[in-house]
């Protein structure tokens, strides 16, 4: 399987990423600047000692050195310049659309309002056109569920300008199980918010069974250790609620012994609704590519499963305006799509270009809805057509056709 693709396709290959740590994805380079930017830290030296910093012997030391990390984030400037960091860093592997998690509560005891903090973070992803990106709130569950209660109110009067689309838990969830917020999930449902937590991460099957059940949620931070509980992972199935599954990040806390023995594989055998994402892409050295690498190069996944990941994340998706995308395959050319705020449709001449005896693509008729929307159909033998659905389109390059179609879903 490997040998048959190009040596950057796991990079050019359009991805959708649904869990994400802002916090954790600041690149090394942009962290070293922070640390020195408020002092340096005297343990670490240089670059060479950060790296060593960021291994973990397990979830626990990991915790550590999150906290660790976040004292040099001090300024809304701060956010903004790694909010544009980390979108760069996602459009450079062609992440296409992405939901990312902030902690405001870790940064409100340092003087940080969470409207300020999420307009900080909105502005600096804004400044890369390339990809949508949606906020996700971390209500860190470790301050319990009377702080969670009390961000609600400032979260909701900044969701639709900020485009924040859900909230979520993660923390020390081996300390703080699930139970204990159920109000707070029944009020984020109720001020419009979609929900996830981090479950079966840090703790082992009931964490999940108590997200279900409480919380009531939507999606499933991680739900690695479902694997130990045959009937959770059969409810898994049969109600077809998305996990958001971070295979080198379990590696690198230890939650698993190794890529072999993660469950994902055998958990799309048996029909989960599986996506594959990064969690903390910059302190466990990993990104959505080197991810979809792995999978092939370790677990066997071919192109069709790596599809089929993408499809999943995106019926998962939380895209604002009620629209979800679906991979389409065809046979002539690559679509890629940019930001609904860049708004550059593709000329009728480009299109035209990819034409010929073989087949090409015609558009019949543009929109302006979520980006640049086109109609197209696909020119097969004997000028039959093939309708390939409305497309978010604004970049052809050269390569097996990739489309990325929109359809209408409930808001």
């Amino acid at each position: 399987m490997r040998d048959m693709m190009r040596p950057d396709w796991f990079e050019l290959v359009p991805k959708i990423e649904l869990h994400l740590h802002l916090e954790g994805a600041i690149p090394p380079a942009i962290l070293w600047e922070l640390i020195q930017k408020y002092g340096g830290d005297p343990t670490v030296p240089d670059s060479a000692a950060l790296e060593a910093k960021l291994r973990y012997r397990d979830f626990p030391q990991f915790l550590e050195t999150w906290m660790w990390k976040n004292q040099y984030l001090r300024e809304y400037e701060d956010f903004e310049r790694i909010g544009e960091a980390v979108a760069l860093h996602l459009a450079s592997q062609n992440v296409v659309y992405a939901e990312i998690f902030f902690s405001a509560p870790d940064f409100r005891r340092r003087g940080l309002a969470t409207q300020k903090l999420a307009a900080a973070v909105r502005e600096g992803l804004d400044r890369v056109e390339q990809l949508d990106i949606s906020l996700v709130a971390d209500l860190v569950r470790d301050y319990g569920p009377d702080d969670a209660m009390t961000t609600l109110p400032e979260l909701a009067e900044a969701k639709d300008d900020l485009d924040i689309v859900g909230i979520g838990i993660g923390g020390s969830e081996h300390e703080f199980p699930p139970e204990p917020f159920a109000a707070v999930y029944e009020e984020a449902r109720a001020l419009g918010f979609h929900t996830s937590a981090h479950a079966g991460e840090g703790a082992g099957p009931e964490s999940i069974w108590g997200a279900i059940r409480a919380l009531q949620v939507e999606r499933i931070g991680h739900g690695t250790r479902a694997a130990e509980d045959a009937v959770l992972v059969d409810y898994l199935g049969e109600h077809r609620i998305p996990l958001e599954m971070c295979p080198v990040s379990n590696l690198r806390t230890g939650v698993v012994e190794s890529i072999e023995a993660h469950p994902i594989k055998q958990f799309l055998d048996r029909g989960l609704c599986v996506t594959v994402n990064t969690d903390d892409p910059a302190m466990f050295n990993t990104s959505l590519a080197a991810e979809f690498e792995a999978l092939v190069d370790v677990l066997g996944f071919d192109t069709a499963t790596l599809r089929r990941v993408t499809e999943n994340a995106l019926e998962a998706a939380w895209c604002r305006r009620g629209l979800i995308a679906a991979l389409r395959a065809t046979r002539a050319g690559s679509l890629t799509c940019r930001s609904r705020r860049a708004h550059r449709p593709v000329a009728p001449a480009q299109l035209a270009r990819e034409g010929g005896a073989g087949g090409g693509l015609r558009r019949e008729r543009s929109t302006h809805h979520c980006g640049a929307l086109v109609a197209l159909v696909r020119i097969a033998g004997q000028g039959r057509q093939e309708a390939l659905g409305e497309v978010l389109i604004l970049q052809v390059v050269e390569g097996p056709r990739i489309a990325l179609t929109l359809d209408a879903c409930g808001a």
